[in-house]
């Protein structure tokens, strides 16, 4: 996990930046979490370097251990200044968790050096919109203060959110301190694909139409629109779903697939990642969907949009919110979040259009791709972000 930072850091010290990325050994969405015994552990990734602040373990994102896990980092955070010797020229500090950004504003007034706060999701908004926690509870007004707070004091704010900047502003932020920067792709890594596994490709038909979703199969993906679709379009033989992925929910959808005799759908293990480039190219239409939140108001930051795009290939979008990059790039077609009608109409329209032009949409998104996502630009923003002063 952590393509995002990973990338842009390859980007900076592919230029002959000397960067440290700072991460935690541990948090419930690593793949492989390590356990140090020294709590603060450097190694060399190609031309930076990686430094592993040791934490506890928890169980899952609702464990109340996971504040503690927050806590413990912004404390050995300040212990940095200790462990590396070298000053700083700026400092980059992402949440989600805010409590760490007031230790990143510590560290900038020690060294005297800017202070960049990124922000890819939107606390403690997002516990107030979607997880239905009061405004007033004490947890919620102390990371708002902190969320506050890192607006005014910060030299520059990122987020991959296009339009977060409007909620910035209203929380008191300088809106020229704003620079968006996407979630992107790396395009030699896209360019380097593997080849498909032989039976997850022996298990698409090659004769049909495919809508195809790639990635996690959880809640916030919001799968059962699609499944319902599904059982709408029934009627059209040629009309094929495939899902590939593994998550929470998938066990729960398979089920339904059985249980409501949906012979147009199959779901499959997911596929390594660098396999994820051939296996988009087995869908004739990509498919990627939310919940109907109004959270999403300031725009999307999916790593997935720009991986359809690459991949050349029309998307069924279905969403409702801000900045909708498919629909801005005309590269497929957007439909209201959580609406099964709306879907299934969405999908025979891409299955009405001519191959030529759903071929336009894919070049109009692999174009996007491009210029918009490709990590390579990004690590121009992220520089211009950390050195223009």
């Amino acid at each position: 996990m952590g393509g995002r930072h990973y990338l842009l850091a390859k980007e900076l010290a592919d230029r002959g930046v000397n960067v440290y990325l700072i991460m935690a050994s541990f948090h419930h969405l690593l793949h492989s979490p390590s356990n140090p015994e020294s709590i603060y552990t450097v190694s060399n990734e190609g031309k930076f370097k990686v430094v592993r602040i040791k934490l506890p373990e928890y169980s899952d994102a609702h464990n109340g251990r996971r504040i503690l896990n927050w806590c413990l980092f912004a404390y050995r955070l300040l212990g940095l200044k200790r462990f590396i010797r070298q000053k700083p020229d700026a400092i980059l500090y992402s949440s989600l968790s805010l409590i760490g950004v007031l230790s990143a504003e510590r560290l900038s007034r020690y060294y005297n050096v800017p202070l960049i706060f990124e922000v890819r999701d939107i606390w403690p908004l997002t516990l107030t919109e979607i997880g239905g926690v009061s405004k007033r509870h004490p947890f919620v007004r102390v990371l708002q203060w902190i969320e506050d707070r890192a607006y005014k004091v910060s030299d520059r704010v990122i987020s991959n959110l296009p339009d977060a900047v409007n909620h910035m502003v209203e929380r008191g932020m300088d809106p020229r301190k704003f620079i968006w920067i996407p979630n992107g792709i790396s395009v030699s890594a896209m360019n380097a694909t593997e080849k498909l596994d032989s039976q997850v490709e022996a298990a698409i038909p090659g004769d049909q139409f495919v809508v195809g979703y790639a990635g996690t199969i959880g809640v916030a993906n919001a799968l059962d629109g699609l499944l319902s679709a599904a059982a709408k379009l029934q009627e059209y033989s040629d009309i094929y779903f495939v899902l590939v992925g593994n998550g929470k929910e998938k066990e729960r959808l398979l089920g339904r697939v059985e249980t409501e005799h949906l012979t147009n759908v199959r779901i499959l293990p997911a596929v390594p990642k660098a396999q994820v480039p051939s296996l988009l190219q087995k869908f004739d239409v990509c498919f990627i969907a939310w919940k109907d939140e109004s959270l999403y108001r300031f725009g999307i930051g999916a790593n997935k949009i720009p991986e359809y795009l690459f991949a050349g290939k029309p998307v069924i979008h279905s969403f409702t919110g801000g900045s909708d990059p498919i629909e801005e790039y005309e590269a497929g077609v957007t439909v209201p979040a959580e609406n099964p009608d709306a879907l299934a109409k969405g999908i025979l329209e891409l299955y009405q259009c001519s191959p030529e032009e759903r071929a336009q949409m894919g070049q109009n998104g692999k174009r996007a791709a491009l210029e918009h996502y490709d990590y390579v630009r990004l690590a121009d923003r992220l520089e211009q972000a950390l050195f223009d002063r």
